[in-house]
């Protein structure tokens, strides 16, 4: 820890926990002091209250609203985003109380976190590229509704939001706050695929698409330079911690908690599956994986970047039936069939052909992180192999 010259806050900022709470309900030990960290002018956060050490966070080279939030997205349809860009194109889905969007990455690299309302719900749609981590959150906390900007700190590598309310910080994979008045609060997550535009117009014609049309001069659909090839040089920026090297750092891993338990399951498991039927936590569980998705951290150009492919997590029981899942070659826009029906399912988890056709099986909040990512916020993470699948 470090002092500073920044200037003391001159907002009166309520406290989320009480003054003398020494650990948060997720059992995370509270720090207080009256130190400031030497990135800490122009702040009017409380710097005197926080879950981790301020050498922990690391200024990423932009300040603070130096990667722009969009805060008022615009939209046009799935058909019209198909007009201009390639099916492969990946993209964020997100849908809440039947309002289906997607969010095109080659947008939010510039951008990293949108605010929105999607079904009437106040969201944060945030996308990490250091992490490969799309994560979307109710902004709303015991009833007040939060915006979010970048804040300009790392940490673990991973994008630290704040808020613009009480200036606390946030971090991105977990959705706790770190830093401030908010310390003890997290963010709820909502389910979030990386999918292709394809993918995501055929099955949601109707969908909305956040529009380039965004208010800023970025160049959308480039790559900034300090990201071409950065999901295979194996080399975290500015990544503080201990590497576990059970994998390559910028592997991608489908990433989640299963009753508790934090597992992750490599894509090149998954490319030879398809489909992944698993038992984590209690839980008896699926892992989709469906080719035609490209890397939004490969090619300067986005358009000729690599396929990675899409995955998509969610419960085997459905109607007091416990379905097993095989994956079927074609071009319909089935991923796989269950064996007991022999229904034809998307990426999406919803049945598109045969007895089950219309039904939905119940995701599970996942990530498609980098492993360094997720092993460095999960450290007991549990990694599956075929060898270790019952």
């Amino acid at each position: 820890d470090q002092s500073s010259n920044g200037q003391a806050s001159d907002i009166d900022r309520p406290l989320f926990l009480p003054t003398d709470a020494t650990v948060t309900e997720f059992g995370d030990a509270i720090i207080r002091s009256d130190t400031r960290p030497y990135y800490g002018g122009g702040w009017k956060i409380d710097w005197g209250i926080r879950l981790v050490e301020f050498v922990e966070l690391t200024p990423g080279g932009p300040p603070r609203d130096g990667i722009p939030s969009i805060d008022r997205p615009r939209f046009f349809s799935a058909a019209e985003a198909l007009a201009s860009a390639k099916a492969s194109a990946p993209v964020i889905q997100f849908e809440l109380n039947g309002d289906v969007r997607a969010y095109p990455l080659d947008i939010l690299i510039w951008h990293e976190i949108v605010n929105d309302i999607v079904g009437g719900v106040p969201v944060a749609v945030t996308y990490c590229p250091l992490c490969n981590s799309a994560i979307a959150y109710d902004r709303r906390v015991n009833g007040t509704t939060f915006e979010f900007g970048v804040s300009g700190l790392l940490r673990k590598s991973d994008l630290v939001m704040y808020d613009r309310n009480t200036e606390s910080l946030w971090q991105q994979i977990g959705g706790k706050a770190i830093v401030g008045s908010m310390v003890g609060a997290r963010l709820t997550p909502l389910a979030a695929l990386i999918v292709s535009l394809g993918q995501f117009a055929e099955s949601f014609p109707n969908g909305l698409v956040m529009s380039r049309d965004t208010g800023f001069n970025a160049p959308y659909g480039q790559l900034p330079s300090a990201y071409v090839g950065y999901d295979t040089d194996n080399t975290p920026f500015l990544f503080k911690g201990d590497s576990d090297n059970r994998l390559d750092a910028t592997l991608r891993v489908v990433a989640f908690e299963a009753g508790g338990e934090p597992v992750a399951y490599p894509f090149s498991l998954l490319e030879g599956v398809g489909a992944f039927n698993d038992v984590r936590g209690g839980e008896e569980l699926v892992i989709f994986w469906v080719a035609g998705t490209q890397s939004a951290l490969d090619r300067s150009d986005l358009a000729e970047s690599r396929e990675v492919g899409s995955t998509g997590v969610f419960r085997r029981a459905l109607n007091g039936q416990t379905l097993s899942f095989a994956p079927i070659p074609n071009d319909s826009g089935v991923t796989v069939i269950d064996a007991q029906t022999g229904s034809g399912w998307n990426i999406f988890g919803k049945a598109v052909e045969g007895e089950l056709a219309g039904s939905e099986l119940e995701a599970v909040i996942h990530g498609n992180h980098f492993w360094f990512s997720w092993s460095a916020f999960e450290p007991n993470v549990t990694l599956i192999t075929i060898a270790s699948s019952p």
